[in-house]
C-alpha cells in the first residue's frame, strides 16, 4: 500500500518528458571512468542529479538579495 502525504502529487514527478544528449569520446570516456572508480550502477540517475545539481545551484546564485 502506497501512504500518501498531504498535497504530495506523484503525477508531477513521473518522468515523462525525454531529452536527447550526445558525448563526444572525450567526454564519455571521462563519465564511463568515473562511474567505474566510484561504482556507480545507474548512470542516468548520476547525470540526471548532476544536471538538476547545476540548474538549482544557479537559481540559487542568481535569487535577488537585498544586501
Amino acid at each position: 500500500m502506497i501512504s500518501r502525504r498531504r498535497g504530495f502529487n506523484t503525477e508531477k514527478l513521473k518522468r515523462i518528458h525525454r531529452k536527447e544528449i550526445l558525448f563526444n569520446t572525450c567526454e564519455i570516456e571521462a563519465i564511463n571512468q568515473y562511474c567505474k572508480k566510484y561504482k556507480v550502477k545507474n548512470k542516468s540517475k548520476f547525470i540526471r542529479e548532476a544536471i538538476i545539481s547545476k540548474v538549482l545551484n544557479q537559481f540559487d546564485q542568481d535569487y535577488p538579495r537585498l544586501f
